[in-house]
């Protein structure tokens, strides 16, 4: 079982490596393209393993749990694999388009495969030394792709965003010291029994505290999300979809997973204070998004918005909020870096992001005009596209305990998230271009509109599909749910699997 668990890590690796050998070559990019293909396929491969066993875990180089280094999948981890294979694969048809050779020939591909090695790597981690490990290699890596091409802009961007993740890890780091001073272990499931056990239990939850903070950085929540909107805007679009994608949806994961499995012991305060940290990250991030008027900023800030849906999820910590959140993410990833294509595409056919400088996208490019429409109305919960689904599961999971007035502020963010969505169609799309020129495909080369086009269409079609038959991946957010509120199989299968 080991293979199943070590090759969607492995594939990424290898594929990094021999991209960075091919980089001056047109070969890197095909290179890169069918690495992210087997990265799907053994992902598949995984999540199959889930769907017939439960819980799968393995013991790396002969040492028992809890003392070696464990990879472990459940339904959560595992759909968090595979749907980074798919943005992994997404990306990298979209960066056919858009990524020049020069930037190629500096490693661009191997540095993006680090990349999804090390968002993978923090998905199958079964303990919280290797979980910051995985957490540096992503630093690393996408800290690289920030600042690639070089750039004033993007230095300044990527000096922002690495001192601010530092701060993070810092604290990440001193919180883990100080759990194994009280526990003596840092494998997570064997940390659930040591930290119920404990004989301090105020300074559980310090440490919890710390993870929250640490975790609450890497998620961009509030009011610690201000690398996020410095950032996002300033590299090629290609690093922004995959960015906008999985990065923050790691730390929501390691929130999701310490707060179900080991911190638990004070829920009253630790989650309390995570219901208003939510519901203060959506409402400042829609009115941030408001405020602005370019198109990759906007969405910038509608990601940490909708990062609250998601932590409100956890906070709530009911099984019906709880397979909310899961539901969230999976189908965050999927809108967010879809819309970041879009993007993309739009500025190559108008020539910029900025709303007050384009324009007539509607009639130069209708098929893209559509494929704006599908993502942009799913993020703001337009039935019956897969975001109404997970609105609805937040919204029903607080009126089901009465919690009125966090219901208020999710339908209310929905609806400012309505008025960003249709600022961008109206001042992009609809109104004329205000020089009196219409955007129009000459502008980019056929071969580029083509590769862009794909993932666009692609990840399209899967937010129709999750809309349209929703009931097979609401029941799969359900056994999520479930297994994150009673980890007993997981703790169990960690424990007892042997090398």
């Amino acid at each position: 079982m080991s293979w199943v668990l070590v090759m969607p890590i492995a594939v990424p690796f290898a594929t990094a490596v021999v991209a960075y050998l091919a980089r001056n070559y047109p070969a890197g990019r095909w290179i890169s393209l069918a690495g992210s293909a087997l990265s799907l396929v053994v992902s598949a491969v995984l999540m199959v393993a889930v769907l017939n066993e439960g819980v799968v875990a393995a013991q790396m180089s002969n040492w028992n749990a809890p003392f070696g280094i464990t990879l472990v999948a459940d339904y959560l981890s595992a759909v968090m694999v595979v749907i980074t294979a798919i943005t992994g694969l997404a990306t990298a048809i979209y960066a056919l388009g858009e990524i020049p050779e020069e930037t190629e020939s500096l490693g661009f591909y191997a540095l993006f495969q680090v990349l999804i090695a090390g968002v993978t790597g923090a998905f199958l981690t079964g303990d919280l030394f290797n979980l910051y490990v995985w957490f540096e290699v992503m630093l690393i890596a996408s800290f690289s792709l920030l600042v690639i091409g070089g750039g004033k802009e993007r230095l300044d961007a990527g000096i922002k965003y690495v001192a601010l993740n530092l701060v993070s890890t810092l604290v990440f780091l001193s919180g883990i010291g100080l759990l194994y001073g009280v526990t003596g272990t840092l494998n997570m499931a064997d940390l659930r029994e040591a930290v119920a056990n404990a004989e301090n239990q105020g300074l559980i939850t310090v440490i919890a505290m710390m993870f929250m903070v640490g975790f609450g950085v890497k998620a961009a929540v509030f009011p610690l999300f201000f690398w996020l909107p410095a950032s996002y805007h300033t590299p090629y679009f290609t690093i922004s979809a995959v960015f906008a994608g999985l990065l923050t949806k790691v730390g929501v994961y390691a929130l999701m997973r310490m707060f179900t499995l080991v911190f638990v012991g004070d829920v009253g305060f630790t989650h309390e204070i995570l219901i208003w940290v939510s519901l203060l990250t959506m409402f400042t991030g829609v009115i941030g998004a408001a405020a602005q008027s370019d198109f990759r900023k906007i969405l910038s800030f509608h990601i940490i918005s909708q990062i609250g849906y998601m932590t409100l999820g956890l906070a709530l910590f009911t099984p019906l909020a709880l397979m909310g959140g899961v539901f969230y993410l999976v189908h965050h990833i999927i809108v967010k870096a879809n819309l970041f294509f879009v993007a993309g595409l739009a500025k190559q056919y108008a020539g910029s992001t900025d709303l007050n400088r384009i324009g007539g996208l509607y009639k130069s490019a209708p098929l893209l005009a559509a494929l704006f429409i599908i993502p942009a109305f799913s993020l703001a919960g337009f039935p019956p596209l897969s975001g109404f689904w997970a609105k609805y599961l937040i919204v029903k999971a607080a009126l089901e305990i009465d919690a009125w007035f966090i219901a208020f502020v999710s339908l209310l963010v929905g609806l400012l998230t309505i008025f960003s969505m249709t600022k961008i169609w109206g001042m992009a799309f609809w109104k004329p271009h205000p020089d009196g020129i219409d955007p129009t495909p000459d502008r980019a080369p056929a071969r580029v509109t083509r590769a862009m086009m794909i993932p666009i269409i692609g990840l399209a079609s899967m937010t129709i599909v999750i809309g349209f038959y929703p009931e097979p991946f609401v029941q799969f957010a359900r056994t999520a749910a479930e297994q994150l509120l009673d980890p007993t199989d997981y703790v169990t299968t960690v424990l007892g699997v042997q090398p």
